[in-house]
């Protein structure tokens, strides 16, 4: 079983993680940018954050042969602090990187106007690159969060065709898939989706355009949730065919988008990452 968790926050996660995702199948990666859970001060923390998505878990991905690639933007959570405002003008120099496959996570939390502003300016900056989105979907008021989300689609220059909208449930999965986006689903153990929903979802809608992430983070969650809803796909009766079309094909296809992609395994990258080793105490 080949992997791409297309939401993966692997900054908060360990390279025990990064081997239990390769033993697992996992081959590739994106990691959206996101609230830290402190939060930031200056937009100068988020530019090293941005950095290290771009070379430090690379590196870390790579001696575990996993492709990372990653999102950027200024999270929907963030956007209400007017501290990290400026980073909305600083974005495009960044998005010109090659691993960068998509502007995300961009978004609701509260649904607030300065979330508005926020992804409003985003999706112009993806549609001004050439990239694709990943938008939050909120976690409160989901249906008028997608809502909100939506009319927000339709009135920028991004077309809903290159939109991936996450966090999805059964209270929003019609009208995200009317809609004609890309549809995520984030599996956790205590809360969002689980693995038996997930399968529901799938008997009920199918496979195209669905998207099954992790969104392994900080907080209680499981790297390997990909891998346990492909497990639960084939004892529901699914075939491994439309279970690589889930845990793969669909992610390629939609970060494809941007057409930055690199998925060839990673090479020797060496023992250093700007003189730094992950092996942290010697050989």
């Amino acid at each position: 079983m080949r992997i791409f968790d297309p939401h993966i926050h692997m900054t908060s996660r360990t390279t025990d993680d990064y081997q239990a995702m390769h033993d697992a199948g996992v081959r590739a990666v994106v990691e959206p940018s996101f609230w830290l859970g402190q939060p930031r001060t200056s937009p100068e923390s988020f530019f090293d954050y941005f950095d290290a998505l771009l070379g430090w878990e690379p590196f870390r991905a790579a001696q575990y042969g996993i492709a990372h690639h990653c999102a950027l933007a200024l999270n929907p959570k963030e956007a209400n602090d007017p501290r990290c405002a400026p980073v909305l003008g600083v974005l495009p120099r960044y998005l010109v990187k090659d691993s960068v496959v998509a502007v995300g996570e961009i978004g609701y939390d509260s649904m607030t106007p300065a979330e508005d502003h926020a992804l409003a300016a985003q999706l112009q900056l993806a549609a001004d690159h050439g990239l694709p989105a990943l938008v939050h979907t909120p976690h409160r008021d989901k249906l008028a969060g997608l809502r909100r989300t939506l009319d927000a689609v339709r009135e920028s220059a991004l077309p809903v065709e290159r939109v991936l909208l996450d966090h999805l449930n059964e209270t929003t999965v019609k009208e995200a898939a009317d809609s004609g986006a890309w549809l995520g689903f984030s599996i956790y153990p205590d809360t969002k989706m689980d693995e038996d929903r997930m399968v529901a979802v799938l008997k009920d809608r199918g496979a195209d355009r669905v998207l099954v992430n992790s969104a392994a983070d900080w907080g209680r969650s499981d790297p390997l949730k990909t891998r346990r809803v492909g497990d639960a796909m084939l004892a529901a009766g699914f075939d491994e065919d439309q279970v690589d079309q889930v845990l793969w094909r669909n992610p390629v296809a939609f970060y494809g988008l941007s057409g930055r992609l690199r998925l060839d395994p990673p090479g020797d990258v060496g023992p250093l990452h700007e003189g730094n080793s992950i092996l942290r105490g010697g050989e």
